[in-house]
């Protein structure tokens, strides 16, 4: 099919062989010990985390049967689901009933025709509108793969009995458990689910994306819960150019994504700093859009900074009362160059996971959506179930706190410092740690607190001599 153009200028996904699933991966030698934190406080341990899967969505795969030509394929949620069992997570979490986004939720994001093309399948087409589905289907056009197989674009494969289910299972898992936590009936959920959604346009499935779950959810707590500011982070290493186009001009929900940029030339080449937002949702569009391609890889460091420096700052200033991840993993060490090529480490997502506990009384929902070396994907959900449940998570090195993040990593925050300065007044105190190490940055806002505290003491003695 070709895809239609989009709002911003995407580039093509570059294809790499990914290897399917092992269902015997090496067992773990003991449960998950408790390793001390590097400088963030514990929040209390509390169970009811829940997890989402369900096996069906491995159904959505190429009709050609090779999935190691295809970097999105059921082995990854199946790998993660195994991890996650092996190392005794799965057991301290409760898993929620899964189910298929209704069609009316998917329009809540996608165009009619999009939902009918992509929702249904030829059985539950039976129940619809023969009449209106007979024009839209006679648009359903398809291209023919290299492999043998059927997609809607080069590297978006269609299967017409299971695509369409697995992705409105993904949509509906992720509704679920923003709604249930939005309500406190959970403290947190973390959605193993595919295909990923955050490319998925108003019309448009691109890169693997068919429904973007993580905006669908986002919308449903509007519409069903009146939840009146919501944050998105999205820390995939492509630009979530759906998500973005969803919420452009909606105040109420602030999009952060870290991605590869690279002056446009990464896909899906949207994502500059400058697209802040417009109308009324101008300033609540933040792209932490890294240029400077691997030269070196941008890891831990810099994403330390970019957190310290923007992401919450302004997180904290916007005040959200439930949280969303983008949790793609493919910025994790592991991944080719053509998928990423970054050095984050996993252990570093589950350093940042507790960052974002900080917000919203800890109502944080994560769904996977990239990432494809099976053993990165793997370790950074470990990680970061490890950090939703509460446990001690496996601290950063004393070398990774101490390195300042590289002068490109460097510029690209100060891009964006620079154009969203004029939106958030906490951008005016961070700017000055942008070249900072973690602990150089830690030293600094202690000294400025201790100074703050001598300030106010000698404020108040004087006060207190005055009234003698």
């Amino acid at each position: 099919m070709g895809v239609p153009s989009l709002i911003w200028p995407h580039q093509p996904v570059s294809r790499s062989r990914s290897s399917p699933a092992s269902t015997s991966l090496p067992p773990a030698s003991h449960q998950p010990t408790t390793i001390p934190s590097m400088s963030l406080s514990n929040p209390a341990t509390d169970t009811q985390l829940r997890l989402a899967y369900d096996g069906q969505m491995q159904k959505h795969q190429c009709i050609c049967g090779d999935n190691s030509r295809h970097a999105e394929h059921a082995g990854r949620i199946q790998s993660i689901w195994s991890r996650l069992h092996e190392r005794g997570l799965r057991s301290q979490c409760e898993r929620i009933r899964s189910r298929k986004a209704t069609l009316e939720e998917l329009q809540s994001v996608h165009s009619e025709k999009h939902v009918l093309l992509f929702g249904t399948n030829p059985l539950n087409r039976l129940k619809l509108d023969s009449r209106k589905l007979a024009g839209i289907l006679s648009q359903h056009v398809f291209l023919m793969l290299p492999c043998g197989g059927v997609g809607v674009d080069i590297d978006t494969v269609w299967n017409e009995h299971h695509t369409s289910a697995a992705s409105r299972i993904a949509a509906g898992c992720v509704t679920d458990l923003a709604l249930k936590v939005a309500q406190r009936e959970l403290k947190n959920g973390f959605a193993v689910v595919r295909p990923p959604g955050h490319h998925a346009t108003h019309s448009s499935p691109l890169g693997f994306c068919f429904f973007n779950s993580v905006a669908i959810a986002a919308k449903q707590l509007q519409q069903k819960l009146s939840v009146s500011k919501i944050l998105i982070v999205d820390w995939d290493v492509h630009h979530g150019n759906g998500t973005q186009e969803a919420f452009y001009s909606d105040p109420s929900v602030l999009y952060i994504s870290l991605h590869r940029y690279d002056d446009g030339n990464f896909f899906p080449g949207s994502g500059h700093p400058s697209e802040v937002g417009a109308g009324p949702g101008e300033g609540f569009n933040v792209n932490v859009g890294w240029t400077g391609g691997l030269n070196p890889p941008m890891g831990d460091a810099e994403y330390l900074a970019a957190f310290r420096a923007v992401v919450m700052p302004i997180a904290h200033e916007f005040s959200p009362d439930v949280v969303l991840v983008s949790s793609g993993f493919d910025a994790v060490e592991g991944h080719p160059s053509s998928l990423g090529g970054y050095k984050v480490t996993a252990k570093c997502f589950g350093f940042l996971t507790r960052q974002l506990m900080s917000l919203a009384g800890g109502k944080v929902v994560m769904a996977l959506e990239g990432g494809h070396d099976l053993k990165a994907i793997c370790d950074a959900s470990e990680a970061c179930v490890s950090a939703l449940l509460g446990m001690e998570v496996e601290p950063l090195s004393q070398s990774v706190l101490d390195q300042k993040p590289c002068e490109n990593a460097v510029l690209s925050l100060q891009k964006v410092i620079q154009i969203h300065g004029e939106y958030w007044q906490s951008l005016k105190d961070s700017a000055s740690t942008v070249d900072m190490s973690y602990l150089q940055a830690q030293r600094r806002r202690l000294r400025r607190d201790s100074d703050s505290e001598a300030v106010s003491a000698i404020g108040q003695l004087c006060v207190s001599y005055l009234l003698l």
